[in-house]
């Protein structure tokens, strides 16, 4: 098995492949020397602390040096979608859905704008109204999950950054598709409609509570 992975390597690199953060050549050296200076700013909440614990250990790795060349800024959130709906209104599990918008700036007098991105992830588990203390902590388990994918997710886009110079792709809200609401009651400017949540559902489908049910301006 290591023989077969030696030569896919092998092979790999010969078509000009090398991977994003090798330690060999000068190009994966870089990447991973650039991404231990980047510090970390503060991310509000307990959830928010969980994603910047996840990146300051994904970005700086086993350095011990002080970052002193980048501030990455971080927003995030998590949403919270109830679906698999009994008849007695429980539900059977929760779906959330996690995103996170960067923005990665120079540390000098007047810090310089570099690159930013979005990133997402959706996780969930099934629900236990009989056992609070274990649906307490599969929620947990989950929220962390969703803090180490997005950590994960923001440092790939920050060594393509570093790699190629190349600024990620952000979200369009005009891409959004949006669904019209057959329940609810025509406007002045006629049917309501609501846009998709980023995994691609309208909001009344899965019991998403941010619905966002109005038409643009």
């Amino acid at each position: 098995m290591r023989r077969f992975v030696l030569l896919a390597s092998l092979a790999l690199s010969g078509c000009g492949f090398q991977p994003l953060y090798g330690s060999n050549g000068a190009g994966g050296a870089h990447v991973m020397h650039e991404l231990q200076r980047i510090y970390v700013a503060r991310i509000p909440e307990r959830q928010g602390q969980e994603l910047r614990l996840a990146l300051q250990e994904q970005l700086g790795g086993a350095s011990t040096k002080a970052p002193d060349g980048y501030t990455l800024n971080v927003s995030f959130g998590v949403n919270q979608s109830a679906i698999d709906i009994h008849s007695d209104n429980t539900s059977g599990r929760y779906r959330e859905l996690g995103t996170a918008h960067w923005r990665l700036w120079t540390v000098e007098p007047s810090p310089k704008f570099l690159a930013e991105g979005d990133v997402s992830t959706l996780d969930g588990f099934n629900a236990t109204f009989e056992q609070y203390l274990a649906q307490t902590l599969n929620d947990e388990t989950v929220r962390a999950r969703i803090a180490e994918t997005l950590a994960g997710a923001i440092r790939q886009q920050i060594a393509t950054w570093f790699k190629t110079q190349i600024k990620p792709s952000r979200n369009n809200p005009s891409e959004i598709p949006s669904y019209f609401d057959p329940t609810a009651m025509p406007t002045k400017d006629g049917q309501p409609y609501e846009k998709a949540g980023p995994d691609g559902f309208p909001a009344a489908a899965t019991g998403r509570t941010d619905m966002n049910s109005q038409n643009d301006d």
